[in-house]
């Protein structure tokens, strides 16, 4: 299945990107660099990807760099910056575009921005006064990106390298902490009340997506993980910052609360179906779609939603799969294959897809019952349908 990308996220990129950047700017210049790449706003050398950027942020974080922005490997010692080859899609792996493409391979999908600037839309208010809450809401996306990748041992995202791997691990991490650090700075800068609101807001998101990330490294080590426990660990990883997402632009914009509150269980059913597709993407997906290889999920022997609902299915294909993952040696190719077979045989693929429809549906239900203009409802609408029918 395939979706049309919604107007909103291309306006959220050109209403929010020079804002990212400029933000990005007031980092410090040790981090500043790490920053940028893993953005898209530079490439490995720190310098604006090749394709450019509109309104030339991305040579003012170059010019603004100055500082130290040699590459580091994963080791402590400094190197040049790694050579690595183009993906088969054509997208150079410094963040350049593909030919004839508008999109640098580096940049990021836009969908937070894009659902916090209709949040400030569903109060009636420009969303050129949502771009703060915006860029906050990305600002701690990205940062969790970071160390998620750190701690996963991801080494591809949005087909290129993660920053761990070029600038090294320490550096990741200090420039996910910044870019967490500064998202908040950006929301209290406002004086009013609903600054202080916003960044509680985003405070508590912040909270359970790091509740969400221990769940799912504690799943690792255990072989009993049960479906609800699952589905508890993906609403506080990824529906919790969605949530936020989705009712912060009205919150910055002093909302009434049934609208932020209507606003925010939109996000929460949307951000369960997001991951749940996520996770299909996770086994099935084209790595010319996820930036990831292909069954990525199941080569780190992933506890995706899944995979449990598999392994918790009490079938013939869930003892043979928890059999095959629990193995101690690296997964073969095949095995990866087999895998990925008994999962769809245990009935895991389609108790995702099917959870996820019904995800969409509540998502849909909470629009329908929050005050807000039909142009907007639509939007987010569309925007819904989008991330659970994404192939890119």
């Amino acid at each position: 299945m395939t979706a049309v990308m919604p107007a909103g996220v291309a306006t959220a990129r050109d209403l929010v990107g020079p804002a990212m950047a400029t933000a990005i700017t007031r980092l410090s210049p040790e981090v500043r660099p790490v920053a940028a790449y893993h953005l898209g706003l530079a490439g490995v050398n720190g310098h604006a990807p090749a394709n450019g950027r509109a309104g030339g942020e991305a040579k003012d974080i170059a010019s603004a760099s100055s500082g130290p922005t040699a590459p580091r490997s994963a080791s402590s010692g400094p190197t040049a910056p790694p050579k690595v080859p183009k993906p088969a899609d054509g997208n150079a792996s410094d963040g350049s575009a593909r030919p004839g493409g508008t999109k640098p391979a580096g940049s990021g999908k836009a969908l937070r921005p894009a659902l916090a600037l209709l949040s400030a839309r569903a109060a009636e208010a420009a969303p050129e006064r949502g771009v703060p809450a915006a860029v906050a809401v990305e600002l701690v996306h990205n940062f969790s990106l970071l160390h998620d990748d750190i701690m996963d041992g991801d080494q591809e995202r949005r087909h290129r390298p993660t920053a761990w791997t070029v600038y090294g691990i320490g550096a990741a991490i200090l420039a996910g902490d910044a870019m967490l650090a500064l998202a908040q700075d950006i929301l209290l800068e406002d004086k009013a009340p609903q600054g202080l609101w916003a960044a509680r807001c985003l405070s508590v998101a912040v909270q359970r997506l790091i509740a969400g990330q221990g769940a799912d490294l504690a799943f690792e080590r255990r072989d009993d993980v049960t479906l609800a426990e699952c589905q508890e660990m993906a609403g506080d990883k990824t529906a919790a910052l969605m949530a936020c997402a989705c009712s912060i632009g009205a919150i910055y914009v002093g909302a009434p609360p049934g609208v932020a509150m209507g606003l925010a269980g939109f996000g929460a059913h949307a951000g369960q179906a997001f991951q749940l597709t996520d996770d299909l993407l996770g086994i099935w997906g084209s790595p010319s779609v996820t930036g990831k290889p292909v069954r990525s999920d199941l080569r780190t022997r992933k506890k995706s939603l899944p995979v449990v609902a598999a392994l918790t299915a009490g079938t013939a294909a869930s003892a043979e799969l928890s059999a095959l993952l629990r193995q101690s040696d690296p997964l073969s190719e095949d095995d990866l294959a087999r895998a990925a077979g008994l999962v769809e045989e245990a009935g895991g693929k389609d108790w995702t897809e099917n959870e996820a429809a019904a995800q969409l549906a509540s998502a849909h239900r909470c629009l329908a019952e929050t005050p807000m203009p039909d142009g907007v409802r639509a939007e987010f609408a569309g925007i819904a349908e989008f991330i659970t029918a994404r192939q890119w």
